[in-house]
């Protein structure tokens, strides 16, 4: 237990040293579960994941239609607004960016938000750019292997920080939603959940922008 504990310090000191641990944050070597509600149980035979809104042409996949499309693997930090921090994670998905390149999808210049829709009606909003940004993946495989069912199985966002780039927006990680049903394009800003509850719109971890009265 020792042995765990400063080597868990030694990594804080190293990863703060190295600039990529937000203010208020700290490491951990876990993945801890974090949710408001229960945790649905998918029927791959019946799911399917829809685009909508401002764009082209609505577009719906099946599970094995999904798992066609192109995928990319993408390395990068987390951090929860509930002050944890996990460093080089591992994740493997959908790039809405590949998306469009291949003319899979296609956005009308109105396009300006994008709403995650979860089962339960969760939802929560990103500015465009960040969903076609590098940090921001629809992910079926975490380290490796698929998601398990705490964390999005069978598909969630993940949306993160890359170490070296402080171009990026890099939100806290409640605005990546876990068992993620449907995509709304918007030309307009949505509150999701958490935002609608006093969360930061913006939640930038760099600014620490956890709630909205701060």
């Amino acid at each position: 237990m020792f042995d765990s504990f400063f080597n868990r310090r030694d990594d804080e000191s190293r990863i703060r040293q190295e600039g990529r641990l937000p203010p208020g944050q700290s490491l951990t070597n876990r993945f801890p579960v974090l949710h408001y509600g229960p945790t649905p149980k998918p029927n791959l035979e019946s799911w399917n994941l829809r685009v909508f809104g401002e764009v082209e042409q609505e577009r719906s996949w099946n599970w094995q239609e999904f798992n066609q499309l192109p995928r990319r693997k993408i390395k990068m930090d987390i951090h929860c607004v509930t002050r944890w921090s996990k460093f080089d994670t591992e994740w493997e998905g959908v790039h809405l960016q590949d998306l469009l390149e291949h003319g899979i999808l296609r956005l009308k210049t109105s396009a300006r938000y994008v709403i995650q829709h979860c089962e339960y009606n969760f939802t929560t909003n990103t500015p465009l750019e960040v969903a076609l940004s590098d940090i921001f993946l629809l992910a079926t495989h975490f380290d490796g292997a698929p998601l398990s069912l705490d964390h999005g199985f069978p598909l969630r966002v993940v949306v993160g920080a890359l170490p070296g780039r402080k171009d990026l927006a890099d939100p806290y990680f409640w605005k990546g939603g876990k068992w993620l049903r449907s995509l709304e394009f918007s030309a307009n800003d949505k509150l999701g959940f958490w935002e609608q509850a006093g969360y930061h719109n913006a939640a930038n971890v760099w600014k620490e922008q956890r709630f909205a009265y701060e």
